[in-house]
């Protein structure tokens, strides 16, 4: 059985944001810093739709997950 690789720019693209180097950084340095208290898929800034597919991803253990643990990780970076 083979393991999908996903990179960080894949996770950008399945949840219908910019998926360049620089379209990342300008979402993260918006978002950023997300409260620690905040669960990522419970963000303000999600749509519907991606917080579901983010709170899925998180539940299930799926391929996304550590992407998904990443981003939040990234978000929750007090520097700019």
């Amino acid at each position: 059985m083979n393991t999908p690789v996903h990179h960080f720019n894949d996770l950008f693209a399945q949840l219908g944001l910019p998926c360049d180097e620089s379209g990342i950084r300008q979402f993260i340095a918006a978002h950023t810093p997300l409260a620690a208290e905040v669960k990522l898929p419970d963000a303000p800034f999600w749509t519907p739709a991606q917080a579901s597919f983010l709170r899925e991803s998180l539940l299930q253990d799926a391929d996304w997950a550590e992407l998904v643990d990443q981003l939040s990780s990234a978000l929750r970076r007090a520097e700019r």
